[in-house]
């Protein structure tokens, strides 16, 4: 069995059948080579439709060292870990919590924006909600029935020339 991998596509094939489309190339093209850790470990829960949360864990990290990020339809969690003295004087016979830095990309869908971000017992909680704009959701049309009904456009005026 033969694997495919994205780099072996011919994207710029794809980009002149694709008009407009090129950034998705691009987004694809980069979350396959950018994400080469699995660290931290998260979880994403769809409360409703319209309503998800994303976990991550973050114990170890102190507060200030965390940051949370929307640039475009990228959220962008970063954690920076700021080591202080007695941290590095002391002599780990294991060492279990990670203490590394890392920075964390999630590409959100349209509409989907961060309405909050907390953290407790180690886990950093992101609520992320779709909210669209009343101009972009789907309309109901309604339907009128009955055999006087014209709704074809009037032809009045072109009748009346052919006719003089």
């Amino acid at each position: 069995m033969t694997n495919i991998t994205l780099r072996s596509l011919d994207i710029p094939t794809l980009h002149k059948h694709a008009i407009g489309f090129d950034t998705i190339f691009d987004r694809l093209l980069n979350s396959t080579t950018n994400q080469t850790t699995n660290y931290p470990p998260y979880n994403i829960i769809k409360q409703t439709d319209d309503k998800y949360v994303l976990e991550l864990a973050t114990a170890g990290f102190r507060e200030g060292e965390i940051d949370v990020t929307v640039e475009k339809s990228t959220l962008i969690v970063t954690g920076n870990k700021v080591t202080t003295q007695n941290e590095d004087a002391a002599e780990y016979l294991h060492r279990g919590i990670s203490a590394r830095s890392f920075q964390r990309t999630f590409t959100i869908g349209e509409y989907v924006e961060v309405v909050g971000a907390s953290v407790q017992d180690g886990i950093l909680t992101i609520e992320l909600e779709r909210i669209v704009p009343e101009e972009k959701k789907p309309k109901k049309i309604a339907i009128a029935y009955g055999t006087n009904l014209d709704i074809s456009p009037k032809l009045g005026s072109k009748k009346e020339k052919v006719q003089s």
